[in-house]
């Protein structure tokens, strides 16, 4: 109940993505505002006093957006007024910060770990050219891998996104990425279906009949296919995205699955505070970077705020904890929400036990 995750977000990427319908925009790498967000983050870190108070820090992550922008030294001045907000910390305590290989070398990932960061997520997406192009991306495969090589020469722990369900792309040409990934000693990956949002281009495209998609079945084949290798090779396939070798699991993202708490902060970030009986409460910032980083108060930074009741919690618990191979933790998640689990749900737990779709071991 007391221990709480903390995620921090970049809004500026070089180019927005025609996939991404994260709070995101593009801007010039020379215009990135570092001191000026470092400090309205800050400003929103202290407003937010109340929420770190007796709280024990489990991690934290620099997502975007492309936070491998933002200067090591504003990142790290960000990251020790966090570590500094809370009485406790967990041991060996994660801090994640997203990169893309268009921003990350070898002398940035040193900079990032000497301020702090122990762990690197990648976004490659695609080791052939072709679809990266089709994706937006500004790297080509020798980048990717170039960056991949530079964070593992320099932080412990490093992940890559890579997705597959591109047109044209067959479920060999899915599995030939990962096994490339996979030869660069790589531990931890997170294997995303494309998916098409409304708000993006490729959202307007897909209206207008002008986006080709593969057919459902290459999606179930490569997921498949990915599923197999990765297993083959000794990965852990933890979360319906996310495989890891032993003891390389996200303990950040594993955080949320559980249903623990989190504060957010920057420009379009979410956080979710629970307490013990009363549910929690949910709050979005504002997505616009020049209004965040002017707003005098908390108040005035959230966008929307709402309060979550017990059933509220048990519901996304489901939701959540059933994306993992771990499960749900009846118990566990009763006593978080101060509701039982099994009320109302008793029919419904034992009709998906008989079809197979669900194990009841408590």
């Amino acid at each position: 109940m007391n221990s709480i995750s903390v995620y921090i977000h970049f809004p500026w990427c070089l180019q927005k993505c025609p996939y991404c319908d994260f709070a995101s925009s593009g801007i010039n790498r020379n215009e990135v505002p570092h001191r000026a967000y470092s400090d309205a983050v800050i400003a929103e870190l202290q407003g937010r006093s109340s929420e770190t108070q007796g709280r024990t820090l489990r991690s934290v992550f620099f997502g975007g957006g492309t936070p491998s922008l933002w200067s090591a030294q504003q990142l790290g001045r960000v990251l020790d007024a966090v570590l500094h907000a809370f009485p406790t910390h967990a041991p060996d305590v994660e801090v994640t910060v997203e990169c893309n290989p268009s921003s990350l070398d070898r002398r940035k990932a040193r900079e990032l770990a000497q301020v702090g960061v122990n762990r690197i997520s990648i976004g490659v997406q695609s080791l052939d050219n072709a679809q990266l192009r089709f994706l937006g991306r500004l790297h080509d495969d020798t980048m990717a891998l170039t960056a991949l090589e530079a964070a593992m020469a320099e932080l412990p722990r490093v992940s890559a996104d890579i997705m597959f369900g591109m047109p044209g792309q067959t479920p060999d040409d899915a599995t030939g990425d990962i096994e490339r990934l996979i030869a660069h000693g790589l531990q931890h990956l997170s294997v995303y279906a494309l998916t098409i949002e409304p708000d993006t281009q490729f959202g307007a495209l897909h209206r207008k009949g002008r986006l080709k998609l593969a057919p459902e079945g290459d999606f179930a084949s490569s997921y498949t296919h990915i599923e197999r290798l990765l297993l083959e090779h000794g990965f852990g396939h933890y979360e319906v995205s996310n495989y890891a070798k032993p003891g390389q699991e996200s303990e950040h993202n594993l955080h949320y699955w559980r249903t623990g708490s989190y504060l957010g902060l920057g420009a379009g970030a979410v956080g979710c505070t629970r307490t013990k009986a009363l549910g929690g409460r949910r709050y979005r910032n504002q997505p616009n970077p020049e209004g965040y980083m002017l707003a005098a108060s908390n108040e005035a930074r959230e966008n929307s705020c709402e309060e979550l009741s017990p059933q509220d919690v048990v519901r996304e618990g489901l939701m959540l904890g059933l994306r993992t191979a771990q499960g749900v933790d009846v118990n566990a998640l009763s006593n978080l929400a101060g509701h039982d689990l099994r009320r109302g749900r008793n029919n419904a737990i034992e009709r998906q036990c008989a079809l197979g779709n669900l194990r009841d071991e408590g």
